[in-house]
């Protein structure tokens, strides 16, 4: 588990009965408050993927997306040491940069409406591409995010905030769990997580 800068009652364990193939998922019971996060991170060294990261796994939660700012995955970015969080803000789904706090899309009434909800009480697959040029792509069961998209050309709402300054991620690991900086509990399942140098797709988990 991964707990930065502190710890709470947030907590990960392995569960055995809620799950979307095989016989086990990751379950995270996720507390509201920054020191409250908890996190799961792979053992295994992920250099050997590149500068160009695909990744996708299913995830089930119980609790709509609050207002407020939270994440539920998090990617160490080596360009400037900072993580590059998956969650969301405004009850729909947002990328955000802990670096300088940017967000994808702006969270302004037009951009929200450029995102989607997380779906609860089923399981979703979300897919994600960070390339290492400063692109970004995300998939919410199978269909493109319109304000989850980095394409390298400003665009009012979306990316033109996160475009305001030169962005060249180095990922380096993907780390699964829940995060919140004000309210907002959740239960959450992960499953069938794979990370690749191509897109992997929903199909066949």
């Amino acid at each position: 588990m991964s707990n930065a800068n502190c710890s709470g009652t947030g907590q990960a364990t392995v569960d055995t009965e809620v799950t979307h193939s095989g016989t086990k998922s990751l379950r995270v019971n996720g507390r509201a408050g920054y020191c409250n996060h908890v996190y799961v991170k792979p053992t295994k060294d992920l250099s050997g993927l590149g500068s160009v990261w695909y990744g996708r796994f299913y995830v089930r939660h119980s609790t709509a997306l609050p207002e407020a700012h939270v994440a539920f995955a998090a990617l160490k970015d080596n360009a400037d040491g900072k993580d590059l969080r998956l969650g969301g803000q405004n009850s729909a789904l947002q990328w955000n940069r802990e670096s300088d706090d940017a967000t994808l899309p702006a969270q302004s009434p037009a951009g929200v409406a450029q995102s989607r909800p997380l779906p609860t009480g089923q399981w979703n697959c979300v897919e994600f591409m960070v390339d290492g040029r400063g692109l970004l792509s995300t998939w919410l069961n199978g269909a493109a995010v319109p304000g989850l998209q980095v394409d390298g050309v400003p665009t009012a709402d979306i990316d033109q905030q996160w475009l305001a300054r030169t962005w060249q991620p180095r990922v380096s690991d993907l780390r699964l769990g829940w995060e919140s900086y004000g309210v907002g509990d959740d239960t959450l399942w992960f499953d069938d997580v794979a990370l690749g140098a191509s897109r992997i797709g929903c199909s066949g988990a």
